[in-house]
């Protein structure tokens, strides 16, 4: 997969396949790291004809934290601190531009959200794309009380040799 390119078209065709099982699950749909947008564009696209549902994504918009322990991996080039930094406005622009929703934009680390405050109330579908242990491991604990029955929680990036936790 280039570099550029986040996730590749055959794993979106399956997150959205998932999104597309949890449409009469209630509750909304979260994305914890969005980066530039595109997938969450994606998402948008399916949702589009689900007006009760809303879609909130989460990004710190600084790029990528320090590693810890359990991130580390032989392929240590990859994924150094600030790297995959993007901005919320860029992201609802793209929203804007396609004609879609605008989402809810929340711009925080992971580890400094409030379930209560900045999380919905029930949640239908959720992709975890913190690309670390603790930015999944946070994100999991954050949406774990809020899950819907029947709802769908996608990880992106497991099993990837340069992100080992």
């Amino acid at each position: 997969m280039p570099r550029d390119l986040q996730i590749a078209e055959r794993e979106v065709a399956i997150l959205l396949e998932n999104l597309a099982e949890t449409e009469d699950v209630p509750g909304d749909v979260v994305e914890f790291g969005c980066y530039m947008g595109d997938t969450s564009v994606k998402i948008a696209e399916v949702m589009k004809n689900w007006p009760e549902k809303w879609l909130w994504l989460y990004d710190s918009f600084e790029g990528l934290p320090e590693k810890t322990i359990e991130d580390k991996s032989g392929d240590g080039w990859a994924f150094r601190p600030g790297e995959l930094k993007a901005s919320a406005e860029s992201v609802a622009s793209k929203f804007k531009k396609l004609s879609l929703p605008e989402p809810v934009i929340k711009k925080a680390w992971f580890n400094e959200l409030d379930s209560n405050a900045d999380l919905p109330s029930q949640i239908s579908f959720a992709l975890l794309d913190g690309d670390y242990y603790e930015s999944i491991k946070t994100s999991f604990d954050l949406i774990l009380p809020k899950l819907s029955r029947g709802a769908i929680v996608v990880v992106h990036a497991y099993r990837n040799s340069a992100l080992p936790g």
